[in-house]
């Protein structure tokens, strides 16, 4: 590409603009505390209105364990309940199959407000508030038994429930949630997905190909950042894995509905925070790493450590790695299960590798090249490099998992498309237009790359950072964006509590630090709408609208308050209102609905 000597930088703003919808309307948690000191311990939690999730199915049939047994299990010291306990709740603590006839429990949670009744509440410590202060809730609810620390025991006795101690009670959830569900997952294929990017995709590529492979009357399942699927039921997902005490319970829903084979994105935090406690993978996959959610590790090796913890025997058996990535041959070393590798670039010493790829717009083509000779005729589904990788990956585990390669290559060839992940939004327009959910510097290169060498015209770019989020990747996001576009228009993510105007002028600092030969035209529009409105404005026939960072999410938090949006919503309706769209739009292209 050929920048031309009129790049420059231009930033729109204007009050004229500004209304109810666009205004930064005060917010916060509604009712998350009382507005006047309470007794500890008799704190209400109440969902705030803007933020209300589906609430994660329970199973229908658990047999109630006994706490005695529990406690055991949890090397908890267990305070018996002070005195039988009455309630005005919509349920009491359950007595049934007790030891002796004592208490037991059919359920556990970390939510006051999830509690149902025979539920064993978990009272966490927490940055603002303790779990333990809101236990009286918990007990209306109907809560069998209360699991806290030292800090929390004095205020979970006060309800009169059966409490049990622990010095970490995060630590013993996942194990406790095991036990109480009866293992639930232990009977499945069980595929665990971690790295920075390309969880999402892998997830639903192995999917895919577990689907087309799933015998008359099986069923699959998946967890992930976009939904949680058991067969054909489709949840949104509140968190990329849930936490342990909804993870279990995710698990025995599953089991009732005969899921086989799950496929799962495992985060960094997931591992740290114990969500995938008492789980062990059959497959564990590493996809890759760089810069990312440095607010939470302190430094790229923290972050590093807490991805190898998937790779030990306590949470998998086997593993499959990307040696293309430093970070995965140094986990090929470290790696305390047996590994198989993969290489989308073609290292000879890769058990999986790729070669004679062929990109086009749809996807790509190319061939794998197994252990003992095998070879396979795959297609990536998605275009860009980085989708060669995320299919070979995806081949490389279900292969490891036992499936016939060439099966499992058949079947992820089919999936039609991944939510918010280089989707394409098609009205008729000239031009191609996607979204996608590149919400890190590396991410947003490889997009952009990936959709340069498909496009005959020029790349117009719309992205944002994210609020309240790892600050120092926002520079070198405007770098990216600014180096590797023709127009960038820098915008609002979910600027979350933070000035949108802040986390403009760092992204704004990053771009002017390109030089100006190799920089296209900037743009800076806080309004994410009329920002994909001036991508498009700009677009003509064989150009590329990508609008980046949000990819599949349906909500914009500003100041604490989410209102709907949707990029390829808006990026449809700005296509349509330019007048490009026709009347017939191309078919088979439009994954709006996936």
């Amino acid at each position: 590409m050929t920048r031309t000597s009129g790049a420059h930088v231009k930033i729109i703003t204007g009050e004229d603009r500004k209304g109810p919808s666009g205004a930064a309307t005060p917010g916060g948690p509604e009712g998350s505390r009382r507005d006047t000191p309470a007794e500890p311990g008799t704190l209400t939690a109440v969902r705030h209105g803007d933020k209300t999730q589906p609430a994660l199915p329970r199973p229908q049939h658990v047999r109630p364990v006994p706490l005695a047994e529990l406690a055991r299990a949890a090397d908890a010291d267990l305070t018996a309940a002070a005195s039988p306990r009455t309630t005005d709740g919509p349920g009491g603590p359950s007595e049934e199959g007790g030891e002796a006839g004592g208490p037991a429990a059919t359920g556990i949670t970390h939510d006051s407000r999830a509690v149902r009744p025979g539920d064993i509440y978990a009272a966490l410590p927490g940055a603002r508030f303790h779990g333990a202060d809101f236990v009286a809730q918990a007990a209306f609810l109907g809560a069998a038994a209360v699991l806290t620390d030292p800090a929390g025991t004095e205020r979970a006795a006060a309800t009169g429930l059966p409490v049990l101690t622990v010095p970490d009670p995060r630590a013993v959830m996942g194990q406790l949630a095991v036990t109480v569900y009866g293992d639930p997952g232990a009977a499945m294929l069980r595929i665990g997905i971690t790295g920075t990017s390309g969880k999402t995709t892998t997830a639903y590529l192995v999917d895919g190909a577990l689907r087309a492979a799933a015998p008359d009357g099986g069923q699959t399942g998946l967890i992930g950042t976009v939904e949680t699927r058991i067969g054909d039921e489709r949840i949104k997902s509140e968190r990329t894995t849930p936490e342990a005490t909804d993870l279990q319970a995710l698990f025995a829903v599953m089991r009732e509905h005969k899921v086989t084979s799950l496929a799962m994105e495992v985060s960094s935090h997931a591992l740290v925070l114990g969500r995938v406690d008492g789980c062990v993978f059959d497959i564990a996959v590493y996809t890759n790493l760089s810069p990312e959610h440095l607010d939470f590790h302190p430094d790229m090796e923290d972050y590093f450590r807490a991805k190898a913890q998937l790779f030990t025997p306590a949470r998998s058996r086997t593993g499959v790695v990307n040696i293309d990535d430093q970070w995965g041959q140094r986990l090929v070393r470290e790696a305390q299960v047996p590994l198989t590798t993969y290489s989308a670039e073609g290292h000879p010493d890769a058990d999986w590798r790729a070669s004679g790829v062929e990109a086009g717009p749809m996807g790509s083509t190319f061939t794998a090249h197994g252990p003992d000779g095998v070879v396979v005729r795959a297609q990536a589904p998605l275009p860009g490099e980085f989708n060669v990788a995320n299919t070979l990956a995806a081949i490389a585990a279900l292969a490891t998992a036992g499936a016939d390669p060439q099966q499992a290559a058949d079947g992820i060839a089919r999936v039609p498309g991944v939510p918010g992940r280089l989707e394409r939004v098609d009205a008729g327009q000239p031009y191609l237009a996607v979204v996608d959910y590149a919400h890190k510097p590396d991410a947003v290169e490889s997009v952009l790359h990936a959709v340069r060498k498909i496009t005959d015209g020029r790349v117009h770019a719309v992205l944002g950072c994210g609020g309240d989020r790892d600050p120092h990747k926002r520079t070198a996001m405007g770098a990216a964006l600014a180096r590797l576009s023709d127009t960038a228009v820098l915008t609002s993510d979910n600027p979350r509590s933070e000035d949108p105007l802040a986390i403009l002028a760092a992204m704004l600092t990053g771009a002017s630090q390109v030089p100006s030969h190799d920089r296209g035209t900037v743009l800076v529009e806080e309004d994410r709408a009329a920002a994909i409105a001036a991508a498009v404005a700009r677009a003509e026939p064989g150009d590329t609208v990508v609008v980046a960072g949000k990819g599949h999410e349906q909500g914009q938090d500003i100041a604490g308050v989410i209102r709907n949006f949707d990029d390829r919503t808006e990026l449809r309706a700005a296509i349509e209102r330019a007048g490009h769209a026709s009347a017939t739009p191309s078919p088979g292209t439009d994954q709006d609905t996936a």
